[in-house]
C-alpha cells in the first residue's frame, strides 16, 4: 500500500501510540510539583538568610521556649520574631533604664516568665525588695517556731 499524499507529499503513518491522557496529566502534575518545591525552598532559603542577618543585629525569639500563654493575643515580639531594647523608669527610685534583649529572652524562655510581663524595677531595687522578702521571711519563720514552742 503507498504511503497517503499530504500537500503532494508523501508521509509515513506514526505507529506510535500517544500515551493515555491520564498519564500526560500525571507528569504535568509531578513537573509542576517539582517547580513549586523548588520555588518554596528559595524561599525558604532567603527566609533562612533574613534571620541570620537579623540574628547579627537582634537576639532572636524561640517560641518554643516561652512559657505558657492563655491569651488570644500574641505579644509584639513573638510576631517580629526578635527582642529589642526597652526603656523604662523604676517604680521605685524613678532612674530610666533599659531592659535589654538579652535580659528579656533570659526572662520569657529560661525563667518562663509571663509574656505579658515588662521589666518596672532596676536592679538594686529588686535586690532590695528581695533582701526585704527575706527579712520577713526570717521573721515570720521565727515567728512560728517560738509559737510551736509555746503550744508545747
Amino acid at each position: 500500500m503507498d504511503a497517503p499524499l499530504l500537500h503532494g507529499m508523501v508521509c509515513e503513518l506514526d505507529t506510535r501510540m500517544k500515551p493515555p491522557r491520564s498519564q500526560i496529566l500525571e507528569r504535568r502534575r509531578l513537573k509542576r510539583g517539582a517547580k513549586e518545591a523548588a520555588v518554596a525552598r528559595e524561599k525558604e532559603r532567603e527566609r533562612a538568610a533574613a534571620r541570620r542577618e537579623l540574628a547579627k543585629k537582634h537576639v532572636l525569639v524561640n517560641p518554643e521556649n516561652l512559657g505558657p500563654n492563655r491569651s488570644y493575643g500574641t505579644p509584639d515580639f513573638v510576631k517580629r520574631g526578635y527582642y529589642v531594647d526597652m526603656p523604662f523608669n523604676c517604680k521605685s527610685c524613678g532612674i530610666a533604664q533599659v531592659w535589654t534583649e538579652t535580659q528579656q529572652k533570659w526572662w520569657y524562655e529560661s525563667a518562663k516568665g509571663d509574656v505579658w510581663a515588662i521589666a518596672v524595677l532596676c536592679r538594686p531595687c529588686r535586690k532590695r525588695e528581695k533582701a526585704c522578702r527575706a527579712t520577713a521571711r526570717e521573721v515570720h519563720l521565727f515567728g512560728l517556731a517560738a509559737k510551736r514552742k509555746n503550744a508545747d
